[in-house]
Parts: structure tokens; C-alpha cells; sequence
């Protein structure tokens, strides 16, 4: 499992550009193949959200009406793979695949399905925080917050939701 992964065809474009023909991909494929599904929440668009240069890769969170991921191009690595990417948060386990008209992305589900959100507000909210989550580095928390979370594993869903302290005593 390598933790360097590197984005394929994506030198030429800008992260935001990037992250919106990934959408562009995903709503084709929600016309196409999920609209009629019963996970597909007919109050959700598709959006690209926050797609950025980190660390020399493009990142960024993409919503469905089905799923919504951290997403990010890779050049290597099978398809149903897993690899670990080191983010300022931690590290965190991606997914490889592939995306027609996009091809190999490495992705990290958020949630799915998407029912928890009543609009694409709620989403994009958790989306964004999301985010903000994943590029806030541990010693970038308060101490208390640190030394509460430090014995146990971090649950990545809680983690990102900011929901770490819930349920521990």
C-alpha cells in the first residue's frame, strides 16, 4: 500500500476545472443509471465542492444524490484497490476506481446514502466542513480536544462529522 499517489492527465487542467468535470460525469451517470434507485435522493444535485491544489494532488468532495466522497485523480493502482493518503489530518483509506471520461480516481466515502441531508445546503455544509476538516492538522487543535481523542482510534465518519467526543467516557 504506497501513500504517494499521484494524479494522471490532471497538469493541464485547474483543480476547480477538475472537480467539475467529475460532476459533470456524475450527473450523466445519475441520469443515466441511478435516478431510479431506491439510495437516489431526488432533493440532492450533483456538485463539486472545495476542489483544490493539496500537497501537489488535486482534492477535492464530490455530492451525488447517492454517495458524497473525498475524491482525488490518481495514476496508479487497481481498480478495488486501497491505498493510504496522508492528508494534514492523518491518514486516511482511499478507494481506487475507475470514472469513464475521467479515468483512475482514488475516493473516500463520506456518507451513503444520502438521506440524512434535507437539501443541498445540508450537504454542502457537511461537505465543506468536511474539508476543513481533513486540511486541519492535530496539533492545529486545542490541546484538550487532542488529549481527549488520543488513546482510541479515530472512526473516520465521526471524525469528520466532529462528532469524536460523542459516546466516550
Amino acid at each position: 500500500m504506497s501513500t504517494e499517489v499521484v494524479g494522471q492527465g490532471t497538469s493541464d487542467v485547474t483543480p476547480a476545472a477538475w472537480g467539475e468535470r467529475l460532476a459533470d460525469v456524475y450527473r450523466e451517470i445519475g441520469a443515466r443509471a441511478m435516478r431510479e434507485l431506491p439510495i437516489y435522493h431526488d432533493a440532492l444535485d450533483v456538485e463539486a465542492i472545495g476542489f483544490s491544489d493539496v500537497d501537489g494532488r488535486i482534492l477535492g468532495i464530490v455530492i451525488t444524490p447517492w454517495f458524497m466522497n473525498v475524491v482525488i485523480p490518481v495514476a496508479q493502482g487497481a481498480a478495488g484497490s486501497t491505498v493510504k493518503i496522508m492528508l494534514p489530518a492523518g491518514s486516511f483509506e482511499f478507494t481506487i476506481g475507475d470514472v469513464a471520461g475521467i479515468g483512475r480516481i482514488a475516493s473516500c466515502s463520506l456518507f451513503s446514502p444520502m438521506f440524512e441531508f434535507a437539501d443541498m445546503a445540508a450537504a454542502r455544509a457537511a461537505a465543506e466542513a468536511a474539508l476543513a476538516a481533513l486540511m486541519t492538522a492535530p496539533e492545529d487543535e486545542p490541546s484538550s480536544e487532542r488529549a481527549a481523542t488520543a488513546p482510541s482510534a479515530i472512526d473516520r465518519r465521526a471524525f469528520l462529522r466532529g462528532t469524536l467526543s460523542e459516546g466516550r467516557t
